[in-house]
C-alpha cells in the first residue's frame, strides 16, 4: 500500500466532498454542516469549532481512504471509478443510518433538516468521495 497516495487521495476526496456540502443549498439540498457538527462536539465557540471540525473531517477522510486502500489491497475490488462509487455508496448508506444516532448523542446538535433530501445529499457526497479517492489513489500508484 502506498501511504503517501492514501493520504493525498483522502485529503483530495474530503476536499471535493466538502465543496459539494458547501454547494448543497445552491442545488436545492439542505445545509450539510458536518464540519460544524464535529467541531461543536468539543466547543461552543464558532471559530475554534470550525477549525476543530475541519481537522477531524479531513482526518476521517484519510482514515476512510486508508480503509478503502486496505480493502483494495486485500482483493476487494480495485482503485477504479466503479469500485470508488461502490465503496462511496456503501459508505453513504452507513452515514445515512448512523446520522440519527449521532444527532441524538451530540451535546449540541446542529440545525440540519433531516429527511430524504439530506439523505440524498449524504449519499451524493460519499459517492463523490469514493470516486475521487479511487481515481486519485490509482493515479498516484
Amino acid at each position: 500500500m502506498n501511504l503517501f497516495a492514501v493520504i493525498v487521495a483522502g485529503l483530495i476526496g474530503t476536499a471535493a466532498m466538502t465543496i459539494l456540502m458547501m454547494l448543497a443549498p445552491i442545488m436545492g439540498l439542505p445545509k450539510m454542516d458536518i464540519v460544524g457538527m464535529l467541531g461543536s462536539m468539543f466547543t461552543t465557540q464558532p471559530g475554534p469549532a470550525k477549525l476543530i471540525g475541519l481537522i477531524i473531517h479531513f482526518m476521517m477522510g484519510v482514515i476512510f481512504a486508508f480503509i478503502y486502500a486496505l480493502l483494495w489491497q486485500n482483493g476487494l475490488g480495485s482503485p477504479s471509478w466503479v469500485w470508488g462509487l461502490i465503496f462511496g455508496f456503501v459508505h453513504g448508506i452507513v452515514a445515512v443510518v448512523t446520522m440519527p444516532m449521532m444527532m441524538k448523542t451530540h451535546p449540541r446538535p446542529p440545525a440540519m433538516q433531516p429527511g430524504p433530501k439530506l439523505m440524498m445529499g449524504q449519499i451524493m457526497g460519499h459517492l463523490l468521495f469514493g470516486l475521487v479517492v479511487a481515481l486519485t489513489y490509482a493515479a498516484l500508484l
